[in-house]
């Protein structure tokens, strides 16, 4: 800076000055633990904090004792939100006694408590932390994905507490005593308090380590290791174990440590980083070199000291004091210890603290563990055993130690310099790291003794690899804290002022609105490092109004976040204020935050103050930081600090001006007198000029020269004086100025002295590219208006020629009325650096656009990294889109951008790149995707697009149109939301979401149904319901049939014989009947509700109650079966009640947010609801929450011994790890299974169907593994026979069967194939149990359990096939299960002898049939000659079919065996074709079973029933009915819910509970879960559909002799949600949409597509190829399944919502059905006269967009006496019309914009050429190559633009510009040609020709050489180097020839 510029006094205004109270202090004192904390006598203890910028960490902590007063410390920091974006808030740690408080609060919010803490003995310390959780080995491939917990880290004396946010925590205990803990970016790092007296020892031994680290708080704490250069040149690894190194800094990014050393006084700073393998290695390996005895003593192994540790209460020396006086000395600088070797240190976990005083120092414990000692004793106290004779040698090679591992070392990078002068205690108070503002980093370090800020400049390495540190700069400070958010840092110098300086460089003071400024009071100005002091001239008393009582308030705060004056505090606030006496001073600086920073007063109050921002406009922004990025570093700050200090003095400039003090100071330092230059003097600065603001430069002479009153004559106070009335009344003369007032000044020179006067080119080349990229931004229309004065300014001055014509094109308007120039001198211009990037010729961002559309090569566009970013996103995007080149976005844009650096910054160009560089991770077909895809990638919005002017927005809107019309499923959401398509971002924003409650979920249910009885099925979707079901009330039926909440209706009549009582008994019976039913209903109910309920966590699941009583007619009396009149049987409704509380449990959907707590909550208080929560239990387990249920809970509810909660639970947890081999699971269930229990084990009297239910656990938790024990355990089980003590006697077929099921999961569908399973002979031996035969020798371990047989059951030595049986042909049904094996299956046919069926029971023949059909999958047909085709040759002839009404006679024949056997052998069939088709809505399979069914409601009701028995007949149609239901699960089909109402109206004779339980089995799969889903047939499914549709029902409701019944819910396992709804994303509600689904092909059929209306079931996925939502109503949307299924997966699991967005103009189908009133349909009729057809009114049929609605209103509505306006409307109405009806009416503002633009240039108005360079681009774009090829390439796309708008627009521009040429424009024109100036009135019109039709300038003219031309061609042959167009040179032509008159064609 030159001296001339005068030095002043600055100041710099802080502002929102607020009082500062750690808000914890105020918490503590009502937080219910402060009863033992006198916080009243709370003193700030200053002298613990020493804060540095990451956290203010507590200091030199004494022991805390109880008695002493309270200490109290906090740490604030930058709010840390949870996702991880930037927040505005404090947060605050507060530590006082025993308890933490963390809080956050900002400015605008008061703050609040985040967490509160209280542990037992007092807090130490309290610091965030960030650990890393390591992830699974397999994928250290890609570390990338490491999880972070944020924590908060509390200490205490013994141990660590860390709590994450998540909610964990953790207690880690120490071994030793902490001095001090620091976060890390790893970690935590301990340091160990040394003790005072460890003084050194007779044999010098080991010191211990004194740093740890502890990476997470459930590792081990391990030692530090360091690693620097050794003194002879190696570098050295070895434990730190220095204990005069302390730690007084730990930085995270960069991850550095900063130590000083308390004998030398020096500070260090090292990097921390993880150890590498290497090094772990090398301090290890210390540990094995035990040498000769002699040396044994010497290097005593670390291991064996640790050991050996134990606390001495005698006087003698322990071992920890060990440290040698000649070790201190030896030290070397660099090295924290250079003689410890380093051996490995045992194992930590546990501490000892002994104290025996007999241990001698020399003597060595057996101990392994260790601990190190410090004053205070532990709680723990160990006595240490040791026996005499252990050696200290066998110690050393102790094997059983384990060494630690270290995992960080420190790399030593810097130490001070040796000062001469040291003071012994100079370690620093505080450090911080701070960046000044051209981004250098220093570390700060304050060392309070000597009152100085020590700063070090340190910069990353090239490679980034190390740090490389400066010199040390001294600034003479009392405090320091860095403020980050504007890269300055403040210091409080000793006199009391705050001084703020960026890196080294001074800024100026702070002035503190509220505090007098010290600096008025005492006189003592300290030495400023950075400026020369020659001339201090402070202004006349500036601050004065300062000092004063403070009333006005407006000049309280001039800090840009007070700019309103709403904000501004009162003054009776200032008054009030305690920090108002005077005689209070700054006594420290502390907390900063952000721009904020805490000042504490010396009256101990505190205060927090704002620190200015550096600019607040954008635009000055902007210009700052191009012109820092192009200057060298220094010029940068000082240019920087200037404008800081002039833009923040105190009463300083209002928003609005904030452009022209930028410019008045930037041309200042330019050289420029802005005070003499017409147009900066003008610039309004909102009131008069400060002194501080515009300080006037030193006149050359006291005597004042001409100039002075010229400069008086045209100053703006002379003009408005001249205009007043009173001159004129006085007649004073109109002085006439001597020279025209702007052509023509006084030569202005400039000054060269100035600070970047030789950097003018450089700043005026960044300011026009930065000029560019605004025009990018269509807000900032008023900011390139100031840019281009100051440009047109610099550019004159440099005499810039083509710079000059380039600004007139664009702003004819602004730059023909500033004509002044400066003068610079000639010999100085020498001086003026111009840079190499510095071009000629404008770079125009549209002008290369323009030459790219036209196909013209281009030159690489200029651009500033980081300022220009805009520019690069439309340079690269257009050389993508239209030039077409994919490497364009791929790699470093070289081609097309040229990169602008001041040549120091080489670093930052690599990073910049790369987020630029485009990654393929999803599918990209074409250059319009890839667009699309690369722009969201570097984070384009739809907001960015639409401040992008329209011309330039073109091609990328056109990439977008075609991305919206066919996107692929599978984009992220931000591309789905820049195309909008809405639809597709909200889906993929719900794939991101964890599956909470979903959109359609229904509310709470509305008053008059909760009032009633709640039946279970109120929580069901009714919206898509009646969106699947919308013709009939089928759901309401389903309800009635399903609801056993209320009485039932008993109509009995009284005969007159009857008596009373009799009639009441007869009621009576009649309710037991009908009792049967009603206990069968829960189960389908559970069917019907599945997962249909979120429960509320903090209420109860309410579960309806089963009602048994009834009402009789007419009276309505009740109906009880308790009166006593007639036997019940006892515990009827036990399983009822089971069933009751799994159909309740299963209401929860899977997706629920529930815990270990909810699940104990609901436990029932009274005993009669167990059964219940039995069920509630298995349920919960069914949907998958049984997991979260704690171990604890289950073990408890197994003691309590209660048979159905053990059945439902242990069902529940293994239907919950299924298929898992969970270990525990397995313990749990062996438990209950006496064979999986060792044959020596005690006998547990485990309840018989505890067992099934444990067997059939053990086949879930080991579903399709085949392991081999559990399936050998329970093959035996088959066949197990009773045992002699009536154990295992009753009910032996259930767990027969239980046993066959179980095997069958275990070997599911493995065939033959099962590994190491040969010598089991499994199929032989099912088929042996299953056909009879000898016993086979019981081999195993618990053949002595079976050596006696039982003495109530004679079975001899064969196998009784009627238990064994069932479960041996399901087991091999599930093992050979879909795998076609033929042999095996011919084992299963019905025996076609009448002999050999005399020998089967006719149930077993279905189970036969079954599992034949089943292995032999793919040959069932869904036809009932199939079907017949299973009965054997001899029961077709002789058997009655199904119809017969009279009996074929015949003598040789059981006509009975034949019969049953018949029809047993169809049930199976059916059945099996049910499991095929299970959830596919097959008609034919429909239609075959549907006439079985019919066949045997008809064989029901013939006379030859009695025959097969009507109980067989029942069970076979129920079979039958249950097939059917299968078939169409979910779907509720009507005519299958009219047979299930049918059989539910039979209540009487033959119809028991296990038929009723069948039907409504059925009933509820028909809306299996509400119509939301439906069956699978996976292997799985499969095998859990036979344990529930096991086709033996139970006789009555406590009958489980032959079935569980508990197994009757495992149907669970098969239902997969499918439903699909569409969900209109505008409304959110779901609708009606066409579906197009298309099959893969199959053996069966070719591939197929069918159309289906959603909201609808969804075939099985792996039948799928893909789904397509059909136009032409809604968006067009394609799932590809052929990728993988897993995204149409989630969407069905999150209710198989699919978004779908209707098109403009279509109604929904519910609106409209047919389609008929679609606004397209009506313009159809109307081809001729399409614009007058459409009235705004009908807008809204197309459009719910809010805008366009209000655009229709406002500007398409004709009002009265329209006139010409008429034409104006028509054609708003028409543009409207045509933007909703092609579907993008993002193009209405651009269609408008031309529009306009237009008119505006046929009035000659036009003042900016803006919008004709945006109709240029757009016509380009529509005639270039690209875009008409893609038209060629798909000619039936809708056309972006209207066809007929362009042309029109352009013929009017034409005609216009061609009529202004012959009104004498071509005189203009030539003129401008030749060079001479033109006439004013002209200059717009001009500038639009020369733009529309790209006129080259008259300089690229001249040196053209067209001078000479004689003839058109010869012109056409020149011009062509000059790309101008035809059609321009044409009218160009007859000027240029010489022949003026006009030649427009």
């Amino acid at each position: 800076m030159s001296n001339n510029y005068e030095e002043r006094v600055t100041m710099i205004a802080a502002g929102d000055l607020q009082e500062f109270v750690p808000f914890g202090r105020d918490h503590c004192k009502h937080h219910p633990n402060a009863l033992n904390l006198q916080l009243r006598q709370l003193q700030p203890a200053s002298e613990l904090w020493s804060s540095d910028g990451a956290a203010g960490l507590v200091g030199s902590l004494q022991e805390v004792t109880i008695h002493e007063k309270q200490k109290e410390s906090w740490l604030l920091r930058r709010g840390v939100s949870d996702v991880g974006e930037e927040v505005e808030y404090d947060e605050e740690l507060y530590v006082a006694g025993n308890m933490v408080i963390w809080s956050r609060g900002s400015k605008s919010q008061a703050s609040a408590v985040y967490k509160a803490f209280t542990v037992d003995s007092p807090v130490l310390q309290a610091l965030w932390c960030d650990f890393t959780v390591p992830q699974e080995k397999s994928e250290k491939v890609n570390n990338g994905d490491e999880v972070i917990e944020k924590c908060i880290c509390i200490l205490q004396s013994s141990c660590i507490n860390v709590h994450s946010i998540e909610g964990k925590d953790y207690i880690a205990s120490l071994p030793f005593q902490v001095a001090n803990v620091w976060p890390t970016k790893y970690g935590l790092l301990f340091e160990r308090s040394s003790t005072s007296h460890e003084v050194p020892l007779s044999p010098p031994r080991e010191p211990l380590p004194t740093m740890f680290s502890m990476l997470h708080p459930l590792d081990e704490i391990t030692p530090l290791v360091c690693k620097s250069g050794g003194v002879f040149g190696s570098a050295r690894v070895q434990y730190v174990a220095d204990y005069t190194l302390r730690i007084v800094f730990l930085n995270e990014e960069p991850s550095i440590v900063m130590t000083y050393d308390t004998v030398q006084s020096l500070h260090a700073v090292w990097a921390l980083r993880r150890v590498k393998p290497e090094e772990q290695s090398t301090v290890l390996k210390f540990s094995e070199q035990v040498g000769t005895p002699q040396h044994v003593a010497t290097s005593s192994s670390l291991t064996a000291h640790l050991r050996s540790l134990s606390k001495g209460d005698s006087p003698m020396a322990s071992p920890f004091q060990n440290y040698s006086s000649l070790h201190s000395q030896s030290r070397s600088v660099s090295s924290p210890s250079m003689h410890s070797r380093s051996p490995s240190i045992s194992n930590m976990a546990a501490l000892s603290r002994s104290h025996s005083p007999a241990l001698g120092v020399q003597s060595f414990s057996g101990v392994q563990r260790f601990n190190f000692s410090s004053n205070t004793q532990s709680p723990r106290r160990h006595s240490v055993s040791h026996s005499p004779n252990s050696a200290s040698s066998d110690s050393f090679l102790a094997p059983e130690t384990e060494p630690i591992v270290p995992e960080l070392c420190i790399d030593h990078l810097w130490t001070e310099t040796i000062m001469t002068m040291r003071e012994k205690n100079s370690q620093a108070s505080k450090v911080f790291i701070t960046t000044d503002l051209c981004g250098q980093k220093f570390l700060c370090f304050l060392v309070e003794s000597q009152l100085q800020l020590r700063c070090v400049k340190f910069q990353e390495s090239n490679d980034k690899s190390q740090l490389i540190f400066g010199s040390v700069t001294n600034i003479q400070a009392k405090d320091a804290a860095p403020v980050e958010s504007i890269d300055t840092l403040l210091v409080l110098e000793g006199n009391g002022n705050l001084v703020l300086y960026s890196g080294v460089v001074r800024v100026g003071k702070v002035f503190i609105p509220g505090l007098p400024a010290p600096s008025l009071t005492m006189s003592n100005q300290m030495p400023r490092p950075s400026t020369p002091l020659d001339s201090l001239n402070t202004p006349s008393k500036p601050l004065n109004k300062h000092l004063g009582p403070l009333e006005e308030g407006v000049l309280l705060s001039p800090v840009p976040e007070l700019r309103d004056s709403s904000k501004l505090h009162d003054s009776s606030y200032i008054d009030d204020c305690t920090f108002q006496q005077l005689g209070t001073f700054i006594h420290a600086v502390r907390d900063p935050v952000h721009n904020r920073v805490t000042l504490e007063l010396s009256n101990s109050s505190m205060v927090r103050i704002t620190i200015p921002e550096i600019a607040t406009s954008e635009l000055v922004k902007r210009c700052l930081q191009g012109i820092k990025s192009i200057l060298p570093k220094e010029i940068a700050v000082q240019m920087l600090v200037k404008w800081y200090n002039a833009y923040n003095a105190p009463g300083g400039p209002s928003y609005h001006s904030e452009w022209s003090l930028f410019v008045t100071c930037l041309m200042n330092m330019m050289g420029y007198n802005t005070d003499r230059l017409a147009w900066t003097r003008n610039l309004d600065f909102e009131g008069s000029l400060s002194p501080v603001i515009a300080p006037k430069k030193a006149r050359p002479s006291e005597t004042g020269s001409d100039e002075d009153w010229e400069y008086l004559l045209n100053s703006d106070y002379h003009r408005n004086l001249e205009s007043h009335p009173l001159a004129r009344a006085l007649r004073l003369d109109p002085l006439e100025t001597s020279f025209p007032k702007d052509d023509f000044s006084p030569s202005l020179s400039l000054d060269s002295s100035t600070l970047l006067f030789t950097h003018i080119p450089a700043i005026f080349f960044v300011l026009h590219l930065i000029y560019e990229e605004l025009k990018l931004n269509s807000l900032m229309g008023e900011g390139i208006r100031s840019l281009v004065v100051l440009l047109v300014q610099l550019a004159r001055d440099l005499k810039l020629e083509a710079y000059i014509d380039y600004y007139y094109r664009e702003y004819p308007a602004l730059v023909k009325t500033s004509r002044q120039t400066c003068i610079i001198d000639q010999a100085q211009t020498g001086f003026m650096h111009h840079p190499s990037f510095f071009s000629a010729e404008p770079p125009s961002i549209f002008q290369w656009l323009s030459s790219c559309l036209k196909g013209e090569g281009a030159l690489p566009y200029p651009y500033l990294p980081g300022i220009c970013e805009r520019s690069k996103l439309v340079v690269l995007s257009v050389a993508l889109y239209i030039l077409g080149d994919e490497s364009a976005v791929s790699n470093e844009a070289s081609h097309y951008l040229f990169r602008i650096t001041s040549g120091q910054r080489k670093q930052q160009t690599e990073q910049d790149d790369n987020r630029y560089s485009f990654r393929h991770s999803t599918s990209v077909s074409n250059l319009a995707e890839k667009l699309v895809i690369w722009m969201t990638s570097v984070g384009f919005t739809l907001r960015d697009l639409e401040s992008l002017p329209f011309g330039v927005a073109l091609p990328i809107r056109d990439a977008v149109y075609h991305c919206r019309e066919q996107p692929a499923s599978d984009w992220p959401e931000a591309v789905c939301l820049l195309i909008g398509r809405q639809d597709l971002s909200k889906q993929a924003c719900e794939g991101n979401l964890a599956k909470g409650k979903s959109v359609l979920s229904s509310d709470v249910p509305s008053g008059a149904e909760a009032e009633e009885d709640d039946d279970g099925m109120n929580d069901m979707n009714q919206e898509v319901m009646s969106l699947i079901w919308s013709e009939d009330l089928r759901v309401q039926e389903v309800r009635r049939l399903l609801q056993s909440a209320h009485p039932v209706r008993v109509s009995v009549v009284q005969m007159p014989e009857v008596s009373d009582h009799e009639y009441i008994e007869e009621k009576e019976n009649r309710l037991l009947q009908l009792c049967q039913r009603t206990m069968a209903l829960p189960l389908g109910r559970g069917m019907f509700t599945l997962f249909s309920y979120h429960p509320v966590p903090t209420e109860p699941l309410p579960i309806p109650k089963l009602n048994l009583t009834g009402r009789a007619p007419p009276r309505n009396t009740t109906v009880d079966l308790n009166s006593g009149n007639i036997d019940v049987p006892p515990n009827m409704a036990c399983w009822a009640s089971f069933h009751n509380g799994v159909a309740a449990g299963l209401k929860i959907a899977p997706a629920s947010q529930i815990d270990s707590a909810w699940i104990v909550y609901n436990k029932p208080k009274n005993a009669e609801l167990a059964n219940e929560y039995a069920g509630f239990l298995m349920a919960l387990g069914l949907n998958g929450h049984l997991t979260k249920l704690a171990t604890l809970n289950i073990h408890d509810y197994l003691t309590k011994g209660h048979e159905m909660t053990s059945i439902g639970l242990l069902l529940g947890v293994s239907a919950a790890k299924l298929g898992t081999m969970d270990m525990a699971i397995t313990r749990l269930l062996s438990i209950h299974i006496p064979a999986l229990l060792p044959p020596t084990s005690t006998e547990l009297d485990v309840p018989h169907n505890v067992q099934v239910a444990a067997v059939i656990g053990i086949g879930l938790v080991y579903q399709g593994t085949a392991h081999r024990h559990t399936a050998e355990v329970l093959l035996a089980e088959i066949g197990r026979p009773p045992g002699p003590e009536m154990e295992y006697c009753t009910d032996r077929e259930s767990y027969s069967l239980a046993a066959g099921l179980a095997l069958g999961m275990v070997c599911l569908g493995h065939g033959s194939n099962l590994i190491g399973m040969s010598d089991l002979n499994v199929p032989e031996q099912l088929y042996q149990y299953m056909v009879g035969g000898h016993k086979r020798f019981q081999a195993g371990m618990h053949r002595e359990k079976h050596k006696s047989p039982s003495y109530q059951i004679k079975e001899g030595d064969t196998i009784n096939v009627d238990v064994t049986c069932p479960g041996a042909t399901l087991a091999l049904a599930m093992i050979y299960l879909k795998t076609n094996n033929r042999s095996i299956a011919d084992w299963l046919r019905a025996p076609d002898t009448m002999y050999l069926l005399d020998f089967v029971k006719p149930e077993f023949l279905l189970l036969r049939t079954l599992a034949r059909c089943l292995i032999l999958w793919d040959d069932i047909l869904p036809n009932s000659k199939w079907v017949d085709s299973n009965v054997p040759q001899i029961i077709r002839e002789n058997s009655i079919s199904l119809h017969a009404t009279e009996l074929p006679s015949s003598e040789d024949l059981n006509l009975e065996t034949l019969a049953q056997a018949h029809v047993y052998i169809i049930a199976g069939a059916c059945l099996s074709l049910g499991f095929r088709f299970a959830g596919s809505e097959n008609l034919a399979a429909f239609n075959c079973l549907f006439k079985f069914a019919k066949d045997f409601m008809k064989c029901l009701s013939a006379p030859t029933a009695s025959i097969t028995g009507h109980y067989n007949l029942e069970t076979c149609l129920s079979v039958v009915l249950l097939s059917l239901a299968m078939v169409m699960a979910g779907s509720g089909n009507l005519k299958v819910l009219q047979l299930c109402r049918f059989m539910h109206k039979k209540t009487g004779g033959e119809m028991n509970y296990g038929f009723h339980l069948a039907h409504h089995m059925a009933l509820g799969l028909l809306f299996l879960g509400g119509g939301r889903y439906s069956l699978s047939t996976s292997d799985s499914s499969i095998a859990a559909l036979l344990c529930a549709l096991y086709p033996h029902f139970p006789v009555h409701s406590s009958d489980n002799r032959y079935h569980l019944q508990a197994l009757r819910h495992l149907y669970v396992l098969a239902a997969e949600p499918r439903l699909l709804v569409p969900v209109d994303v505008d409304t959110n509600t779901p609708c009606y949409t066409l579906l197009e689904v298309t099959y893969k092909g199959t053996q069966w059929y070719e591939e197929t597509t069918e159309e289906l209306m959603a909201p609808t079931l969804l075939p099985e996925l792996h039948l799928l190829k893909q789904i397509r939502v059909k136009g032409p109503r809604y968006w067009e949307l394609l799932i590809d399944l052929s990728k993988g299924t897993h995204q149409l997966k989630s969407i069905l699991s999150k209710d198989g919502i699919l978004y779908v967005k209707l098109r403009a103009g279509q109604l929904s189908y519910k609106e409209d059905p047919m389609g008929w009133r679609s606004l397209l349909a009506q313009a159809v009729t109307h081809r001729n006269s399409e614009t007058r057809t459409f009235k705004p009114e009908t807008i809204s049929a197309f459009t719910s967009d809010p805008a366009l609605l209000s655009f229709a209103d406002y500007f398409c509505k004709p009002a009265v006496n329209m006139g010409q306006k008429q034409e104006i409307l028509d054609l708003f109405s028409s543009i409207l019309y045509e933007c909703v009806t092609r579907e993008n009416p993002e193009m209405l503002p651009a269609y408008i914009a031309i529009d306009q633009a237009v008119r505006i240039l046929e009035r000659k108005e036009m003042s900016e050429t803006f919008e004709l360079w945006q109709i240029k681009l757009v016509l380009e774009f529509f005639s270039s190559r690209s875009h008409q090829e893609r038209v060629r390439r798909n000619p039936n796309r809708g056309l972006f633009m209207n066809s007929e708008f362009l042309p029109v627009m352009k013929c009017t521009i034409d005609n216009t510009l061609d009529q202004w040429l012959q009104a004498g424009g071509d005189v203009s024109l030539h003129s401008y040609l030749s060079g001479q100036p033109t006439e004013e009135s002209q200059l717009s019109m001009l500038a639009c020709f020369l733009v529309y039709h790209s006129v080259p300038t008259p300089g690229q003219l001249s040196a053209g050489g067209l001078e000479g031309s004689t003839s058109f061609s010869e012109l056409l042959l020149k011009f062509r180097q000059l790309k101008m167009p035809v059609r321009a040179l044409l009218r160009l032509a007859p000027l240029l020839l010489g022949n003026p008159q006009s030649m427009v064609l």
